[in-house]
């Protein structure tokens, strides 16, 4: 088990980023899946370590919790085969619909994801309408002195000019209802994810983020019950 990453990540995907072509790839597949094995069992240790907090955590199975290396290029101008980056998706995922926490380990752009990513029309609405009906309970959760410590405000890169049908214009939580996704990002750096004690570190930020995950789960729970 590993409880931080070590130098040995970050140099492959250095690699992988000049490199980033099938020949070299397949040249180079065992660095590879040395990378992808301590990453694996990096998000092992984190899964335990998070298991403290949220039991349901622990029905995670770390390897299937990994972000494929494979890129989709079929919609995409940069053809590119790999992605630079590794990724561990725990619990969080349009497909599911769910709120959970995102790992992403990339040189100088690592970052903590919580809450819920683009859920489908249908979800939307319900969370926008638990939001709108019980907006102190929802304020209580990202203004809680832990969240705003590790994330500060949600993140505004998806969201709607206007508020959205069926809401008032002049609703007092207007612009949260403009949010098409309910995330806290948390930077790290490579030393941060370097640290002896990262999996503890990362549990605690992910850890601070529970409430509005709790939250946010509620109408999707109730719409499928």
């Amino acid at each position: 088990m590993a409880s931080h990453l070590s130098a040995k990540i970050f140099d492959f995907l250095k690699l992988i980023d000049k490199n980033n072509n099938r020949e070299w790839f397949n040249e180079n597949k065992n660095v590879f899946l040395e990378a992808q094995s301590e990453f694996q069992y990096f998000v092992e240790e984190l899964i335990s370590e998070m298991g403290k907090f949220d039991k349901d955590i622990l029905k995670l199975d770390a390897k299937k919790s990994l972000l494929r290396i494979y890129r989709d290029t079929r919609f995409s101008k940069d053809k590119t085969p790999y992605k630079t980056y590794f990724g561990a998706s725990l619990g969080m995922g349009k497909m599911n619909s769910k709120s959970g926490f995102y790992l992403h380990v990339e040189p100088g752009k690592s970052f903590l994801g919580s809450g819920i990513y683009l859920p489908d029309a249908p979800i939307l609405k319900e969370i926008r309408k638990e939001i709108s009906l019980f907006k102190d309970d929802f304020l209580k959760t990202i203004e809680k002195k832990k969240f705003k410590k590790y994330y500060g405000e949600l993140d505004d890169e998806h969201t709607l000019k206007n508020v959205p049908q069926g809401f008032e214009k002049d609703d007092p939580m207007a612009e949260y209802l403009k949010l098409k996704s309910f995330i806290g990002v948390h930077h790290m750096t490579n030393k941060d994810l370097m640290d002896k004690n990262a999996v503890k570190n990362i549990s605690k930020i992910f850890e601070a983020a529970k409430p509005l995950n709790d939250f946010l789960d509620t109408p999707i729970f109730n719409t499928q019950n």
